[in-house]
């Protein structure tokens, strides 16, 4: 895939930038596709203006959906929605087919990364993550849960990363890395939330990165993830097999 978005100083082809937020000239507006992933930015209210700017010049947003309408045929339209979210936090509604990604999110991960390069791979894991819910719900597939939709999200990350991607697995260790940080920082996981704790999501990820690559990742190696190179086959056949109706590229 195409690695654009980690040049930053780009500019989004989009007729909803704001020249106030990003400095960037208006571009003409492309049509809008009658289904697959789309996109749309939002004004951002002031905290968010440098977040809003991070993601317009560095083109994640813009590169991963490209990516996964190059991997998937959805059979409706999903819009991304870049916005400010008061802190109701990115998450993919079913009823309306919409990812809202939350430039308050970002705001609150530039605390836990401290570069940008961290970040940016923080916000591609958390798009595929949210992927993969427009995905369950597109396949409909059976529901388990909260627990268990957010766990199956997480794989989905991994195997569209893993599989696609010939620098996904830094990706997920760069995120594993940025869970740990959350984890330390608010060791008591959140009764309420329906993802995994953080630590645990950590983990995973460095399962999948360890089993699917065990030799370039010798230093992964430890007793507990023995079972890792099973996990990871698992994950990505199940996924694959789930997928079929809808793959591009098989």
């Amino acid at each position: 895939m195409s690695r654009n978005w980690r040049t930053a100083g780009l500019c989004a082809a989009t007729a909803s930038l704001l020249l106030t937020a990003t400095g960037c000239k208006l571009l003409p507006q492309e049509p809008v596709p009658e289904s697959g992933f789309r996109l749309r930015y939002e004004k951002p209210v002031a905290a968010d203006e440098d977040s809003a700017r991070f993601l317009h010049n560095w083109q994640l947003t813009e590169a991963t959906l490209a990516d996964l309408n190059d991997y998937v045929d959805l059979p409706h339209p999903v819009t991304v929605v870049a916005k400010s979210c008061r802190g109701e936090g990115t998450g993919y509604d079913p009823d309306t087919h919409r990812i809202e990604l939350c430039y308050d999110d970002v705001t609150e991960e530039r605390e836990l990364t401290g570069r940008d390069e961290d970040l940016a791979e923080s916000v591609r894991e958390t798009i595929y993550h949210e992927a993969g819910h427009a995905l369950i719900d597109a396949l409909d597939l059976p529901d388990n849960g909260d627990r268990a939709e957010e766990d199956a999200a997480d794989r989905f990350a991994q195997v569209a990363l893993l599989v696609r991607d010939p620098e996904g697995d830094r990706t997920l260790l760069t995120s594993a890395r940025i869970y740990d940080r959350a984890a330390a920082a608010d060791p008591t996981p959140d009764p309420t939330d329906e993802h995994a704790p953080d630590a645990t999501r950590a983990e995973s990820h460095r399962c999948a990165v360890y089993g699917a690559f065990p030799a370039r990742h010798q230093d992964l190696a430890t007793p507990s993830r023995a079972d890792c190179a099973t996990t990871w086959t698992h994950t990505r056949d199940t996924w694959t097999h789930d997928l079929a109706p809808l793959l591009r590229h098989t």
